[in-house]
């Protein structure tokens, strides 16, 4: 347990929208868990310079933001710590797609705590769009509209290997996913979610993992979410982190979304993720988050 004596960082901000550089200081000497959800909270992002941690420092540091949950619904965690979830892109683990983590269930994590490994000596950077400013750089009209919508949210079976889906998978391993992520009922989260700490509105919708708006024509949906997407992806909303030996990113799942860039070739890239318990996520109308039980609103 780190204990709560607040370590003397250095913070630079990244962006002029989102996201902080910490530097000067290490979390294993020290750091409020308080002030870091804070800084969380406010920056939607931190990028935490040349700490080098253990996977147990990993667990410990993710503790100081809140309950870590299992690794993955379907993807088994890390033997001796099952809350961390390795990701290998020897092995198909590229998350070449823009996601927000595990939206297919009904309270997806709050924030994401990210070790990297293994970085490659060329490419493998991690982008991250900022979907708070993003919401609130919509047109007033679209905003209202997408204030009362809803979306279907699922996971499908090869959701973290990117596209095209050339993976490390064999045939057997592919099988077993395709089987697990059956298992998985889909969700229905509101289009734009409030935080429950700040009171911000953000959109939260995402390709990975959203099939479609409840209520509304395939023309109709596939459209407007192409339109969110594109408006969501804006150069002025993203921020590409390039990583360095020791780097831990650390990302608030509630109001952001990001994409592994599979440009790295066969250079060894390793990281390993924890995600912290998240709440069910409730709308500006006061709708929240549910599993789908009328599989006419499911099909896709």
């Amino acid at each position: 347990m780190l204990n709560s004596m607040t370590a003397p960082w250095t913070l630079t901000p990244i962006t002029g929208v989102f996201g902080v550089e910490l530097t000067g200081a290490c979390t294993r000497d020290g750091l409020d868990g308080g002030w870091l959800s804070s800084m969380l909270e406010d920056h939607r992002l931190l990028v935490l310079r040349d700490q080098h941690l253990t996977h147990a420092e990993q667990v410990a540091l993710a503790r100081e933001l809140g309950e870590p949950t299992p690794a993955h619904p379907v993807i088994p965690g890390h033997p001796d710590f099952p809350e961390i979830l390795e990701q290998d892109g020897a092995k198909g683990g590229r998350n070449a797609r823009w996601h927000t983590d595990v939206t297919f269930v009904p309270s997806p994590p709050a924030a994401s705590v990210l070790v990297g490994d293994a970085t490659p000596i060329f490419g493998g950077d991690t982008m991250f769009a900022d979907t708070r400013t993003s919401y609130e750089r919509l047109a007033e009209p679209l905003r209202r509209m997408v204030d009362q919508l809803e979306a279907v949210h699922r996971i499908s079976p090869l959701a973290y290997w990117g596209e095209p889906f050339d993976s490390a998978l064999d045939r057997t391993d592919a099988q077993q996913l395709f089987d697990d992520s059956a298992k998985v009922p889909p969700v229905i989260h509101p289009v734009v979610r409030v935080h429950p700490t700040t009171g911000r509105p953000n959109l939260f919708v995402n390709p990975g993992f959203t099939s479609h708006i409840v209520g509304v024509s395939r023309i109709e949906s596939d459209g407007l979410l192409r339109m969110l997407y594109e408006h969501m992806t804006q150069p002025e909303f993203v921020l590409r982190h390039r990583w360095r030996d020791g780097d831990v990113v650390i990302w608030d799942n509630r109001a952001t979304m990001h994409y592994a860039v599979d440009d790295y070739g066969t250079t060894e890239r390793r990281v390993r993720r924890v995600t912290i318990r998240g709440g069910l996520p409730v709308g500006p109308t006061g709708v929240e988050s549910r599993i789908v039980v009328d599989p006419l609103i499911a099909v896709r």
